[in-house]
Order: structure tokens, then C-alpha cells, then sequence
């Protein structure tokens, strides 16, 4: 016997009508009828008198509905268990990400999770996703949000839809703030302040083509933030991913995109075999399943 089909047996013995208990149910009222003469069958027992108004339960009928109110208070009680005991799950999850406009994407996780987790809490370390990466490899970062180009042959991951777009950030008074966007010409004899990471300097070569090799780089630097600060003061031209540019104040310090278009994507990675604690591991799944992968 189903449990399902327990609970349509005591909603008929409680309406004392297939035809009212199957508009309780939603269901149709031949579904219900079928449903119930199939569970007689598979005991081999009638349970129900069936009169011209109402129908009434035989002796099997009677022993069966006290075992089902049973049965499904005990189904019930278990259920309120297992949410609960989902409930008390507790700790703490630290997750890596950089100055990236996909951060925008993890509020939605965060307090989706939250309200079924009322426990659990995060911890946000921002940096670029070399260095999460480096702390992911040594367990300190159980999940990260990362700007590729990286290497994730030992993670697993999703590619986030998500198009983080390079851009040039400038004061509000200078020339190329005049401009539409900027281009690799433009920016060829200027001060400027280049990301650190390798992989990412490689991608900025590429799109410099010729010019690349003369640039006058006064500043490398890992986040965007600082960066700007220098920037701000008249230092250089910094050139970063849009990130959370658009939240900062552009009346001190602006930005115009690259062109061509330089765009990078940026993925959720946690590393494959790690480890994890019971709330890291449903927070993965949270994702997964948020996310579509599961």
C-alpha cells in the first residue's frame, strides 16, 4: 500500500463520498475509484459498503482506517523530523570571490539558503581567483566565484552566463572620459595600472596586439578597489573588470568599456574530492540545484 493511497482511503472514509473526496483531493472521481478498488485487490479485502448516498466501512474497513491514521501520523511526525533536524544543521561556510559584477548573483543563493539554514553563516574573502584558488587547494575556501582564465581540471564547476566586461576607470575630468570607449591607441602612452594575475595580463596582451610591449605600466594591482584610489589621485588609467563599478560614485571616478569588446566568464568551483562540512555540502547542492545542474 502507497501512502498516498492511504491518505485518499481516510479522506473518502471522511467525506463518506468518492465524488466529494476526489474534488478534495483534485483529483478525477474514476482516478479515485480506481485508485481505491485496486488498493482492495492487493489485500484482498472489501472496505468499503457502498450505498446510494453515502458509503460506509466494513470491519476491514474500520481496522484498516485505524491502522492509517496510524501509520500517517507516524509518516508525518518522521517528516517534521528530518525538516527539523535539516533545520538544526550549523557552521560556517567561507566563500572566495573577486571584485566581479557575478557577484551580483550570490545574494539570491546566500538568503535562499539562509532561510532554510538558519544556522549556517558565511564567510566572504575576496581576492583575485589566484589567490582563492591557492586557499581552495589548501581547504581554507570551501567554494569560490572566479574569473577565468584559471585552472579548474581538479574542480568541479559552472560556467556562470554572466559576461564580465574589461573596462578602462578614469577620472570624471580627463580626455577619455569624453569618449565613448577606449581604444588599445588610446591608451598606448598613458599611465596605466594593470591587473597582476598572469593568465589575465596574457589576455590584455593579446588585445593590445602591437602596442603591448610599450605600454607604461606605473602600477599592478590585484584589486580593483585599490586601484582606483590611484586613479582618483591622477596616478594612471586603471584597467579592470566592470565589476562593482557601477555601485561606486561616478561623479569622483569613471569608467568607459574597451574596444573591441574584451570580455572574460567566471565560475562557481569547489574542488572535486574535497572533504566538505554538512553545510558546505548542502550549500553545493543548494547551488546545483538553484543553479541547474542537478
Amino acid at each position: 500500500m502507497e501512502i498516498r493511497v492511504l491518505r485518499y482511503f481516510l479522506t473518502v472514509v471522511r467525506e463518506q463520498s468518492i465524488t466529494k473526496a476526489a474534488e478534495v483531493l483534485h483529483i478525477t472521481q474514476p482516478t479515485l475509484s480506481r485508485q481505491l478498488a485496486q488498493m482492495e485487490e492487493e489485500i484482498g479485502v472489501r472496505l468499503f459498503e457502498r450505498g446510494s448516498r453515502k458509503i460506509t466501512l466494513t470491519n476491514e474497513g474500520l481496522l484498516l482506517r485505524r491502522r492509517a491514521e496510524e501509520i500517517l501520523q507516524l509518516v508525518d511526525k518522521t517528516e517534521k523530523e528530518l525538516i527539523e533536524q535539516d533545520e538544526q544543521i550549523e557552521g560556517k561556510i567561507t566563500f572566495g570571490c573577486g571584485e566581479l559584477g557575478s557577484v551580483q548573483l550570490l545574494p539570491d543563493l546566500f538568503k535562499s539558503f539562509h532561510e532554510k539554514y538558519l544556522l549556517v553563516t558565511f564567510d566572504i574573502y575576496s581576492a583575485t581567483a589566484d589567490h582563492v584558488k591557492e586557499q581552495m587547494d589548501r581547504g581554507l575556501v570551501d567554494i569560490g566565484l572566479l574569473l577565468e582564465p584559471i585552472d579548474i581540471e581538479k574542480y568541479d564547476f559552472i560556467r556562470l552566463d554572466m559576461k564580465e566586461r574589461w573596462i578602462v576607470v578614469m577620472r570624471p575630468d580627463c580626455p577619455l572620459a569624453q569618449k565613448e570607449y577606449v581604444t588599445a591607441k588610446d591608451l598606448s602612452e598613458l599611465p596605466l595600472i594593470m591587473p597582476r594575475r598572469l593568465k589575465v595580463q596574457s589576455e590584455l596582451a593579446s588585445w593590445f596586439g602591437d602596442y603591448y610591449d610599450s605600454l607604461n605600466v606605473l602600477f599592478t594591482s590585484n584589486l580593483s578597489t585599490n586601484a582606483a584610489v590611484m586613479v582618483s589621485r591622477g596616478l594612471g588609467y586603471s584597467i579592470v573588470i566592470e565589476g562593482m563599478m557601477p555601485f561606486w560614485d561616478q561623479s569622483k571616478i569613471t569608467y568607459r568599456p574597451l574596444y573591441p569588446s574584451l570580455t572574460a566568464t567566471s565560475v562557481l568551483a569547489w574542488k572535486r574530492g574535497q572533504p566538505f562540512s554538512l553545510a558546505a555540502t548542502k550549500f553545493i547542492k543548494h547551488i546545483k540545484c538553484l543553479l541547474g545542474m542537478d
